[in-house]
């Protein structure tokens, strides 16, 4: 794609899979703050973690948080991985996101990894719950979800399924081309209502 028809902060080769927000401008920004996300996958099951305190408090999310000064992304994110769930994984990139919430004049530039195995055994912090998730077609695709069906009864193993209706409102756009290890970006600009923070315009693609 052109990249002069890219979401500002985005650039590359992307091939669009998902936008919306037509008649909403993209928010300025003159900062951008680094941080990090992690996903673990292992066979079928996704590891995801309840946030217990801080931004994004009750929603499940990957593991992650700021890079720190003289870190690299790749670092960060390891780092992250072990003090919110104990955890080691061989973390590959997989994503960039670019997030605005409204009133803010600075981005999240997020890096988005992924694994396919880790060392160690997922521990609750006092920052995050971790809990293992389907991986079942119906679980990844959002459908489950939508249906109410997500005790473990309903899905595959026993695990219930990935709980969109919690997370953050894009996860449910680009996180089944994580789980298939397709490369992706995207850019989500946010409005808040009262404790919610509902995605006002967005664009996300496939890295081609």
């Amino acid at each position: 794609m052109d990249a002069a028809a890219l979401p500002p902060g985005l650039n590359g080769s992307l091939k669009v899979f998902v936008e919306d927000g037509y008649d909403t401008d993209w928010q300025p920004y003159t900062q951008t703050r680094l941080y990090t996300n992690a996903f673990v996958i292992s066979d079928d099951k996704l590891l995801l973690g309840f946030k217990k305190r801080g931004f994004g408090v009750n929603l499940y999310n990957g593991f992650g948080g700021k890079v720190d000064p003289g870190e690299t992304p790749i670092e960060a994110a390891r780092r992250e991985l072990r003090e919110e769930a104990g955890i080691d994984a061989p973390l590959e990139h997989s994503g960039t996101l670019i997030f605005l919430t409204e009133g803010t004049e600075w981005a999240f530039h997020i890096d988005v990894f992924s694994a396919r195995s880790y060392t160690g055994i997922p521990t609750e912090t006092d920052e995050m719950r971790p809990e293992w998730f389907s991986l079942a077609e119906n679980s990844v695709n959002g459908n489950d979800d939508r249906s109410g069906l997500t005790s473990p009864t309903t899905t595959t193993g026993g695990l219930p399924s990935i709980p969109y209706s919690r997370m953050w409102a894009d996860d449910i756009y680009w996180l089944r081309h994580l789980v298939e290890g397709k490369k992706f970006a995207g850019r989500a600009d946010f409005a808040k209502d009262g404790d919610t923070y509902i995605m006002k315009k967005f664009w996300f693609g496939l890295v081609c």
